[in-house]
């Protein structure tokens, strides 16, 4: 559309440093329109008004159109949207507008129905690394590959903001030993961000120092390993999937909470997003580190897998089928279940499982934590002897 110069009223929506106002800069160049670029942070409804009239003479006197180029377009009222919209349902003006904000809660509908709506996501890392080859070479310098790499991973598809810090970094290396050379301490000075080592090996191995922290009631051991992947830009996403699996994996019964906390503090992640979320990840930690730990729940289930492996897969009990369909009842369906709400004592003792597992016992509660009051409760159901307070 650019190229033919056929462009309509478009809305470019992104995050910052991804092309929104370079694209606005290649339309000015290419098209045989007026191109009037405008700022809504400073511009007003007089301003708007002041460009449709030169957008009108324009085209009454030489046949030529105007693009209005509205950078920060959600920093407009209302009012100053509505000043807009006659002129671009009539066709008079152009509107490119670009936006880090949702437009379908910053921009008037009616505007925004009037014209073509792109997304501009983050730029991939390897295009922030071309980017900042193009500028070493505008500068005449080199750069060492680590501190290639701790800019753009800073960067995060920000391309602005790489070749800002890019700009900083190689007035710094003039300074340096090897003057117009850019090395990583120079990044993390132009950052004021040191550089982490996080690479494939480091993602595991602190991965599994965080759960073994956790698991072994170190809270701050927990805490430093956290902060180590937040700082290190780790996927909080990832993170809590940890937390949620090792609250039933590690602390379990032993603190029925701990699953809550660890799943509200994914869903804050998802919901509130970082940096935010860092307190609620870090909030969930401390709870689990410090909780109770029982991973008896988790070996109930292990050790009831490996009957369904290694043992003959019985049929469901008679007693036990679906009776709720016509004629199961002939079939024996449900006869001689006993429906544990119709005794006084909420229980009845009756076989739930096919005969093959019906004498296995794969939960044992420890007598940790809420998990002692579940054990007693067992024990008066079972008749089970008292447990000891190690996990399997």
């Amino acid at each position: 559309m650019i190229e033919a110069d056929r462009l309509s009223s478009v809305i470019l929506w992104g995050p910052p440093g991804t092309g929104k106002t370079t694209l606005a800069r290649l339309i000015a160049g290419a098209t045989s329109s007026a191109f009037e670029p405008m700022s809504a942070v400073t511009a007003g409804v007089k301003d708007v008004r002041d460009v449709v009239e030169r957008a009108r003479r324009r085209l009454a006197e030489h046949g030529q159109g105007t693009i209005l180029f509205l950078d920060e377009v959600h920093r407009f009222n209302k009012a100053q949207q509505d000043a807009l919209l006659p002129s671009v349902e009539e066709g008079l003006l152009t509107l490119i507008g670009a936006t880090t904000e949702n437009p379908y809660f910053e921009v008037n509908a009616p505007l925004l129905s009037r014209s073509t709506l792109f997304r501009l996501e983050p730029l991939p890392d390897a295009a922030i690394a071309e980017l900042l080859d193009r500028g070493l070479r505008a500068e005449s310098a080199t750069a060492a590959d680590d501190a290639i790499a701790h800019l753009v991973d800073r960067a995060e598809g920000d391309a602005r903001a790489a070749l800002t810090a890019l700009e900083v970094a190689v007035a710094l290396s003039r300074g340096g030993a090897e003057p117009g050379r850019v090395t990583l301490a120079d990044a993390e000075a132009a950052l004021s961000a040191r550089a982490i080592r996080y690479e494939r090996d480091e993602h595991y191995d602190i991965v599994s120092a965080f759960i073994k922290s956790i698991r072994g009631s170190d809270a701050d051991a927990g805490l430093y390993w956290l902060a180590r992947m937040l700082e290190a830009g780790e996927d909080a996403r990832y993170i809590a999937r940890r937390l949620v699996i090792l609250a039933s994996e590690d602390v379990g019964m032993a603190d029925p909470m701990a699953l809550l906390v660890a799943d509200a503090a994914a869903r804050a992640v998802e919901f509130v997003g970082l940096p935010e979320a860092q307190l609620n990840l870090a909030q969930a930690v401390v709870h689990l580190a410090t909780a109770p730990k029982s991973n008896r729940s988790a070996v109930g289930l292990w050790n009831a897998q490996a009957d369904v492996r290694e043992r003959a897969a019985g049929a469901v009990p008679a007693d036990l089928r679906d009776s709720h369909y016509r004629s199961a009842k002939k079939l024996g369906h449900g006869v001689g279940y006993q429906y544990p709400h119709d005794d006084p004592r909420g229980w009845v003792p009756q076989d739930y499982r096919p005969p093959e597992v019906a004498g296995s016992v794969y939960y044992r509660p420890s007598d940790r934590g809420h998990e002692r009051e579940v054990a007693e409760r067992l024990r008066d159901l079972r008749g089970d002897p008292p447990t000891d307070d190690r996990d399997d």
